[in-house]
């Protein structure tokens, strides 16, 4: 159940009520695509970032160690030691990436496995028992992820056919919900709204899938090619026809830019790989910007990443170090930054929730863009 507490604007502020606990949102979910961060975290490590959902992928998953192993073992909770929310993405993206892999029926998809080449099968009913397996608190539709730009006549087919898959993850979720040996019998689905970049195609999609009352709906299908200004336009339209007492995400965004923008539009969920994938490669995000730890003038600095920030590395270690540490190719160097960005994210949407209690969203907003824009975040 999703509590909307406060709006300001079309910015939401809300709890969402769960089977392993409540969200608070807006939220970011901190991305362990195989039931693992990379970087070397562990689920301890996520508590003390203040993470709040963790994100895994259904697709990967059932490559590797496969989706019936897991459940053997209890389900995703119990596999990976965490006992709070967790979203698994359908493998709907993976398939979009994997385009000269695949063949796309009425069924479902066709195609070969990015680890040992064996042909496998995903539709609307594969995905949702493999999620059913893994237990997650939140299971998202399968559907075609359409890449940018695209034919009209193409979108329009697309998107009626992932109508058509939502409609039947709902019917084969409310079935194994029902099943006694199903590990979370309360497990959530939320609906994704698709339609490239088209807003009176996503405009109709988000009427359509409104009307399947959700627990929740995702926009999909952008950061994938669009400019940013396309990408707000999209949101700008499509939001305001999702249902409000819902949770709104949207997926694979972004930077933290993306995120201020996409909260004043009206979203509350997010997720994305950049902070774990730009720590582990000396990128770290700072209220003054971004920075490049390789960069030969940190090599003397002794101030940590963020003089503002109490994460674990901050708390302790200085650029120089870690600098060092990146330039020895030790693996706590990539440890250090993942840790730094994943909780400046979390911290990041901490303050965006307090701003909103406090009625001051759009001064927070224009200050924290302000600091970022110094040195080009």
């Amino acid at each position: 159940m999703y509590k909307l507490l406060k709006t300001c604007g079309r910015a939401k502020r809300g709890e969402f009520h769960t089977p392993h606990g409540v969200i608070q949102t807006p939220v970011f979910m901190n991305v362990g695509t195989i039931a693992a961060i990379k970087g070397a975290l562990s689920t301890e490590d996520l508590e003390r970032v203040k993470c709040q959902v963790e994100l895994s992928n259904t697709y990967h998953l059932h490559v590797r160690p496969g989706d019936e192993i897991i459940k053997k073992l209890g389900g995703l909770h119990k596999f990976m030691v965490w006992d709070k929310p967790i979203l698994t993405d359908s493998g709907g993206f993976q398939v979009f990436s994997l385009t000269t892999l695949r063949k796309i029926t009425e069924e479902g998809v066709y195609f070969s496995s990015h680890v040992d080449g064996r042909k496998i099968f995903m539709g609307p009913e594969e995905s949702m028992r493999i999620q059913s397996n893994l237990g997650s608190t939140i299971a998202m539709a399968f559907d075609e992820c359409i890449g940018i730009p695209a034919e009209r006549t193409y979108v329009e087919n697309s998107v009626a056919r992932t109508t058509r898959w939502l409609e039947r993850c709902k019917k084969e979720m409310a079935r194994l919900n029902s099943l006694d040996d199903t590990i979370n019998k309360q497990q959530m689905l939320f609906g994704i709204n698709q339609g490239a970049t088209y807003e009176d195609i996503r405009i109709e999609h988000a009427k359509r899938i409104a009307e399947m009352d959700l627990d929740g709906y995702a926009i999909g299908g952008l950061a994938v090619g669009e400019s940013h200004a396309e990408m707000y336009h999209i949101i700008e339209e499509v939001v305001p026809y999702l249902p409000q007492n819902k949770p709104t995400y949207l997926m694979g965004v972004g930077t933290p830019e993306n995120i201020l923008e996409a909260v004043e539009r009206g979203v509350d969920f997010f997720d994305c790989v950049l902070p774990s994938r730009n720590g582990r490669h000396a990128h770290v995000y700072t209220n003054a910007g971004k920075l490049n730890l390789m960069n030969a003038k940190y090599e003397l600095d002794e101030r940590p990443i963020d003089e503002t920030c109490t994460c674990p590395a901050c708390s302790r270690y200085s650029r120089a170090y870690i600098r060092h540490l990146f330039k020895a190719k030790e693996m706590l160097a990539m440890r250090l930054c993942v840790l730094h960005n994943l909780h400046f994210f979390n911290t990041m949407m901490e303050e965006i929730r307090q701003a909103m209690d406090e009625d001051r969203f759009p001064e927070y907003k224009k200050q924290k863009l302000e600091g970022f824009r110094r040195n080009g975040m």
